[in-house]
C-alpha cells in the first residue's frame, strides 16, 4: 500500500534540508546581530491558552486533542500565546527589555493553501517590557534586516504599517460601535482577498445597521493618509496618545534608514484581539502571495495569564512563504553537499589504514567519508567529486615506504606528498597549503 505524506506537510528531503537549514542560519544570524536571545516551548500547550486569546472559535483552527487524563491540549499554531505564558511566570525575575526569538514547528487546521500549509516553521522576533514605540521600530528593523540579507530590497518587498487604535478612532467617527471592532477589523483585514462588492455584502450583512460598507470604503478604507493619521486625535482626544506614538513610530523607522520599505495601509487591522497598538506585514511587491511576516503589540496578554502587565511587540515569518518567493524570483541560493575530504585506498591492503585516519580526521573536526566498495582509485575518485569533496587523501604504497599521504586538492588539481604525521597533527592547516 503506498502512503503519501498527510496533506499540507512536507517532506524534507537531503536538499530541502540544506535549503531550511540555510533559511535557519539567517535567521539566528540576524537575531543575534540584533541582540535578542533564543528560546523554546513544548510543541503542544492546554488549549485554554488560545481560547483564553482567541474565543472558542479558534478550536476548529488548531489540531486538538484529549489526552489519557482527558486534559484537552493544543499542538501550537503560533507561539505568542506561549511567549506570554513564559514571561508571566517569571516576569518579576527577568531583566528588560526582552529580546527574544524562536524558531518552532507549528500546526495549524487549515486547508492547504499556497504559502500556507499545515505544518510550517516560524521565526518569532519580540522584545517585551518596552512601552515606546522605538521597540515597534527595532523589531520592523529586524525584518527589513533579514529581506536585505537574502537578496531582496524596497522593490521586492515592502512593509505596511497601521495602528489598531487609531483605525478604531476612525471606526467610531464613522459609527461603529466600540463592541463591534473586533468584527470591523476581521471584514477590514480580508479587503484585499475579497471582491469590492463581496466586502460590501459581507460587511451590511454583519455591520451594516451601523454603518454601510460603502461609506467603509469611502471615508476609510480609501481615505487619503493625512485624514487617516490626524483626523482621529483631532475628533477623540483619547485617540491622541495612539496618534504620537504612531508618529514617533514612523519617525523612528526613518532614522533608522527604512524610508521606502514601508508604507502606511489603512486596511491592514490584523483580525486578531489581542494587538493594542502598531500592527504591521510585509508583503512581495508584486505578484499574490500572502504576507510574508506579520506581527504587532500586545499590551495586555501577559494580563489574561494572571501575571503582571508587560508590553510586548512582535512578529512571526513562515519559511514557506519567504522560500515561495525567493522561489518566484529566481532567488534561491545555490547550495549543496560538499565534504572537507574523501578518503581513497589504493588498494584493500591499504583499506585499514583509510579507515584509521578518517576516524583521526573526524575527530579533528573535519567532514569526512570513504567509499563502502572496495573499488578502484579512479572510482573513489568519481565518488569524491560526486559528493564534492574539496580534498581527496589517498592511503597507498607511499604509507608504507615513507609515511606519506597523496593529498589532492580536488579544486584547483594540484596534489603533493604530505607526511602522515604532519597530516594527522594539523590537518586543516595542512590543507589550506596544497
Amino acid at each position: 500500500m503506498k502512503i503519501q505524506s498527510p496533506p499540507g506537510m512536507r517532506d524534507f528531503y537531503p536538499e530541502d534540508m540544506r535549503l531550511q537549514n540555510w533559511l535557519f542560519e539567517t535567521w539566528r544570524r540576524v537575531s543575534r546581530s540584533f541582540g535578542f536571545e533564543e528560546y523554546e516551548g513544548p510543541i503542544f500547550e492546554y488549549l485554554d491558552l488560545y481560547t483564553l486569546k482567541s474565543g472558542e472559535e479558534i478550536v476548529s483552527q488548531l489540531f486538538n486533542f484529549k489526552d489519557r487524563g482527558e486534559r484537552h491540549f493544543a499542538i501550537r499554531p503560533e507561539m505568542t500565546p506561549t511567549l506570554a505564558r513564559m514571561v508571566a511566570a517569571r516576569a518579576n525575575a527577568l531583566p528588560r527589555p526582552i529580546k527574544w526569538f524562536s524558531i518552532p514547528r507549528m500546526c495549524r487546521a487549515e486547508k492547504p493553501q499556497r504559502g500556507r500549509l499545515r505544518e510550517f516553521y516560524q521565526w518569532n522576533i519580540d522584545i517585551l517590557g518596552v512601552e515606546d514605540p522605538l521597540a515597534d521600530a527595532e523589531v520592523i528593523a529586524v525584518a527589513v534586516e533579514f529581506f536585505r540579507q537574502i537578496g531582496l530590497d524596497r522593490n521586492d518587498v515592502v512593509i505596511d504599517i497601521n495602528s489598531r487604535p487609531l483605525a478604531a478612532a476612525q471606526l467610531a467617527r464613522l459609527g461603529l460601535p466600540e463592541e463591534r471592532m473586533i468584527d470591523a477589523f476581521d471584514l477590514i483585514d480580508r479587503y484585499d482577498r475579497l471582491t469590492p462588492d463581496e466586502f460590501r455584502q459581507r460587511w451590511d450583512a454583519v455591520l451594516g445597521s451601523h454603518v454601510p460598507g460603502g461609506r467603509i470604503e469611502a471615508d476609510y478604507i480609501h481615505a487619503d493618509l493625512p485624514h487617516i493619521l490626524d483626523y482621529a486625535g483631532e475628533l477623540s482626544p483619547a485617540a491622541e496618545p495612539a496618534r504620537q506614538q504612531f508618529a514617533a513610530l514612523r519617525t523612528t523607522l526613518n532614522a533608522l534608514g527604512l524610508e521606502g520599505y514601508y508604507r502606511v495601509n489603512p486596511k491592514l487591522v490584523r483580525g486578531l484581539a489581542y494587538y493594542t497598538g502598531a500592527v504591521y506585514e510585509a508583503h512581495p511587491g508584486q505578484g499574490s502571495l500572502r504576507a510574508l511576516m506579520g506581527g504587532g503589540r500586545y499590551d495586555d496578554l501577559t494580563g489574561l495569564l494572571d501575571g503582571p502587565r508587560v508590553p510586548g511587540t512582535g512578529f512571526g515569518m513562515g519559511d514557506a512563504p519567504v522560500l515561495e518567493l525567493l522561489k518566484q524570483l529566481d532567488r534561491l541560493p545555490e547550495l549543496a553537499e560538499s565534504l572537507d575530504v574523501f578518503v581513497i585506498d589504493a588498494g584493500p591492503e591499504y583499506f585499514g589504514a583509510a579507515l584509521n585516519l578518517v576516524g583521526d580526521l573526524r575527530r579533528a573536526g573535519l567532514s569526512v567519508d570513504f567509499s563502502y566498495k572496495r573499488t578502484g582509485v579512479s572510482k573513489q575518485f568519481k565518488q569524491a567529486s560526486a559528493r564534492r569533496a574539496r580534498y581527496a587523501i589517498v592511503v597507498g604504497a607511499e604509507l608504507t615506504k615513507r609515511k606519506e599521504l597523496t593529498v589532492k586538492n580536488l579544486s584547483t588539481g594540484r596534489q603533493e606528498l604530505v607526511a602522515a604525521d604532519r597530516l594527522r597533527a594539523g590537518p586543516e592547516a595542512v590543507l589550506k597549503t596544497v
